[in-house]
């Protein structure tokens, strides 16, 4: 088994990317950095009767990317209440992956499991759980089953530190993974 994560902050060393570090720490994994890809804004094709025209962008490469691992972690801020700008345009884009030939991108996605990390700043222990349900639809749409979340409440560069309860629950999603891996 092997674990890709997705990370979607645009600040690098940030409290999402200290929060994650706390979860996968000692477990061999991918780091994806969405803000090192360029993914462009879908330009919806879906019911055209020729599909998708190619785009000149790194998103089939993540995406191939994506498929090569069985657990996807999603570590991400929390923008404006939701997800950022360069996760949304990822998961705008995965109606391309619906329609492409190449691959069954539906069934491909089921045989994964997604976990989710999520920080932010203003009581995101409540504000968060309309990103996590908007996730979970997301995951649901393709079968991938929705295993746990963890969200870290911080702003400020370096304030995860404070946040006893989400280094507790980061710690609760490394052991998680650490089982999981070995059961496979």
């Amino acid at each position: 088994m092997s674990i890709a994560v997705l990370h979607g902050s645009t600040r690098t060393g940030g409290n999402t990317e200290h929060l994650t570090g706390i979860a996968l720490d000692g477990i061999a994994h991918t780091d994806i950095f969405l803000r090192e890809k360029t993914i462009l804004p879908i330009h919806d094709q879906r019911h055209d009767e020729g599909g998708f025209d190619p785009v000149d962008d790194d998103y089939e490469h993540v995406i191939e990317e994506v498929l090569k691992h069985d657990i996807l972690v999603f570590a991400m801020p929390v923008y404006w209440y939701g997800a950022p700008g360069i996760v949304k345009n990822f998961f705008d884009r995965w109606s391309q992956s619906l329609r492409n030939s190449r691959y069954d991108f539906k069934a491909a996605m089921a045989e994964k499991k997604a976990y989710v990390i999520v920080v932010g700043g203003d009581s995101p222990r409540i504000k968060a759980m309309p990103l996590i349900q908007q996730l979970k639809y997301t995951f649901d749409f393709v079968g991938m089953p929705l295993e746990g979340y963890v969200i870290g409440k911080a702003s400020r560069p370096g304030e995860m530190t404070y946040d006893q309860r989400s280094l507790t629950d980061a710690k609760w999603l490394n052991q998680e993974l650490k089982q999981v891996l070995e059961q496979a």
